[in-house]
C-alpha cells in the first residue's frame, strides 16, 4: 500500500508533462493545416519521380 504513495504523484506529474507537451504543440502550430496536408499526399508532383534511365 505504501507504493501509492509514489505511484500516484508519479502518474499525476507523468499527465502533466503530456499535457504540456500537447499544448506546445498547439501553440506551435502542428495542427493548423491537417487538410492541407492530406490533398498533398494525393497531388502528382513531377519533382518527386525518379529519373529516367539513359
Amino acid at each position: 500500500m505504501n507504493i501509492l504513495i509514489f505511484l500516484a504523484p508519479a502518474s499525476v506529474f507523468l499527465a502533466l508533462i503530456g499535457l504540456a507537451a500537447f499544448r506546445w504543440t498547439l501553440g506551435a502550430g502542428q495542427y493548423d493545416d491537417p487538410i492541407g496536408d492530406a490533398e498533398r499526399i494525393l497531388t502528382i508532383d513531377p519533382e518527386d519521380r525518379p529519373l529516367p534511365p539513359d
